[in-house]
C-alpha cells in the first residue's frame, strides 16, 4: 500500500504523523511511503532523515493524496484540504468529529472511511493513541496554569507552590483519567493544593492511595463542582466521554463566582469542552478574560512540544499503520476490535456512536 504523510497546517501545529522509524518499518514490510517536503521540520526531522529511512519526499500535500491510499495525519483536515479526499482514502489521524460539523460534513461528503486516533479502543476501555498526547496535555496544563496566574497574564499573581508563609496556590483538576493524572502529579510536584473530582470511585481510590494520601479527592457532581470553582486559583478541565461532545460540566454562573484573576485550562476543548464559557483558542492567541477569569483553550495542546509529542504518538500508532496497510481497513477491523472501535465514518455514513449522537438531528 502508499502512505502519504502531508505535512500538517492547521495554526500552531508543529508536529508530524510518523518519524523516520515508521517509515523503515513499513518500507521493511513492502510499503510505500510518501512524506511531504519539510512534514517533519518543526519537530527536528528533515526530509534526508526520512529519505535514509526508505521515503519519497513529495513537494505538496496535493501529490501525498493523489498518490496515497492510507493517508496518516496528526490532525484532522482542513478546509482547504477537503477536495483532496477520496472515496478510497483510509485516513488515520485525530478527527475529533464531536465537536466539528464542518469536518464532519466534508468527510461525509467525501466518502472516505476516517478511523480516529482518539476512538481507538481496547476492551479494557483504555484509548492507547490519546494516552500519550493526554500525558503531555496535562503536564502541560499545569504548566500553562502557573503561567496563566502571572499578573502579566491578567492572573491573581499567585505562585503555585507558594513559599513559606505564604499558602500554595489552590489547583483543581475536573476528571482524574490520564490527563487529570498527569495534571495532578504536576501541580503537587510544584508543591500546590491540589484537589480532583470524578464520578469513578475506583479512580478516586486508586489516586488517592498512589499519592499518599496528599492529594484531595472529592466525588463530582453540580453542587462539588460549584463548591470548587469558588476557591479554585486553577481549574483544570480534563473531562472526556470516547468520541463524544464533553458536558458542560462548569456553568457560566460557576465561572462568575471564580475570584478575579483565577485561571481555568479547558484540555477538553477538542471535543466541545466542560467549561460554559470556553471556546477554541490557539498558540499565536491562547488566553482570553471572561467573567474576571483568564480561560486558556487552544485544542493541539502538545504541539507546542513537537520532538517530545511527535515521537511519542508516531510509538503508539504504528503498530495500527502497519495492520491497516497490510490489511486494508475492512479486514484490519474484523482482526482487531480496536481498529474498528476506531472507524467514524465510512463509505458516506457515520458509524461510531459517539459521533452519531452528537450530530442527531443535525445531519440526515
Amino acid at each position: 500500500m502508499i502512505v502519504g504523510v502531508p505535512r500538517e497546517i492547521k495554526e500552531g501545529e508543529n508536529r508530524v504523523a510518523m518519524t523516520p522509524a515508521g517509515v523503515h518499518a513499513l518500507v521493511r514490510a513492502g510499503h510505500q511511503v510518501l512524506v511531504e517536503q519539510s512534514a517533519g521540520q518543526a519537530s527536528g526531522l528533515t526530509d534526508a532523515e526520512y529519505e535514509t529511512a526508505g521515503a519519497r519526499i513529495v513537494p505538496s500535500s496535493a501529490e501525498v493524496l493523489a498518490e496515497a491510499t492510507l493517508v496518516v495525519k496528526v490532525k484532522e483536515p482542513q478546509p482547504s484540504e477537503f477536495h483532496l479526499l477520496r472515496p478510497d482514502h483510509i485516513l488515520f489521524t485525530y478527527l475529533h468529529l464531536a465537536s466539528s460539523l464542518e469536518v464532519t460534513r466534508a468527510l461525509l461528503t467525501a466518502g472516505l472511511t476516517a478511523v480516529g486516533y482518539e476512538t481507538i479502543q481496547l476492551p479494557d476501555g483504555r484509548l492507547p493513541l490519546l494516552i500519550p498526547m493526554s500525558e503531555v496535555a496535562g503536564k502541560r496544563a499545569t504548566q500553562i496554569g502557573a503561567w496563566c496566574l502571572e499578573a502579566h497574564q491578567q492572573g491573581r499573581g499567585i505562585l503555585l507552590g507558594g513559599v513559606p508563609g505564604v499558602a500554595p496556590g489552590e489547583v483543581v483538576i475536573l476528571g482524574c483519567g490520564t490527563v487529570g493524572t498527569n495534571a495532578a502529579k504536576v501541580a503537587m510536584g510544584m508543591g500546590a493544593q491540589v484537589t480532583v473530582l470524578d464520578v469513578d470511585h475506583d479512580r478516586l481510590r486508586y489516586l488517592s492511595d498512589i499519592m499518599h494520601g496528599t492529594l484531595i479527592t472529592v466525588y463530582a457532581d453540580p453542587y462539588t463542582i460549584a463548591r470548587a470553582c469558588r476557591y479554585a486559583d486553577l481549574l483544570i478541565g480534563a473531562v472526556l466521554i470516547p468520541g463524544e461532545r464533553t458536558p458542560k460540566l462548569v456553568t457560566r454562573e460557576m465561572v462568575q463566582n471564580m475570584r478575579p484573576g483565577s485561571v481555568i485550562v479547558d484540555v477538553s476543548i477538542d471535543q466541545g469542552g466542560c467549561v460554559a464559557t470556553a471556546h477554541p483558542t490557539t498558540n499565536a492567541q491562547p488566553i482570553y478574560l471572561e467573567c474576571g477569569v483568564v480561560h486558556y483553550a487552544v485544542p493541539n495542546m502538545p504541539a507546542a512540544v513537537p520532538r517530545t509529542s511527535t515521537f511519542a504518538l508516531a510509538n503508539a500508532t504504528i503498530p495500527y499503520i502497519l495492520k491497516l496497510a497490510a490489511l486494508g481497513v475492512e479486514q484490519a477491523a474484523q482482526q482487531d476490535p480496536a481498529i474498528q472501535a476506531g472507524i467514524n465514518v465510512q463509505a458516506g455514513r457515520i458509524v461510531h456512536p459517539g459521533v452519531a449522537h452528537a450530530w442527531a438531528g443535525t445531519l440526515t
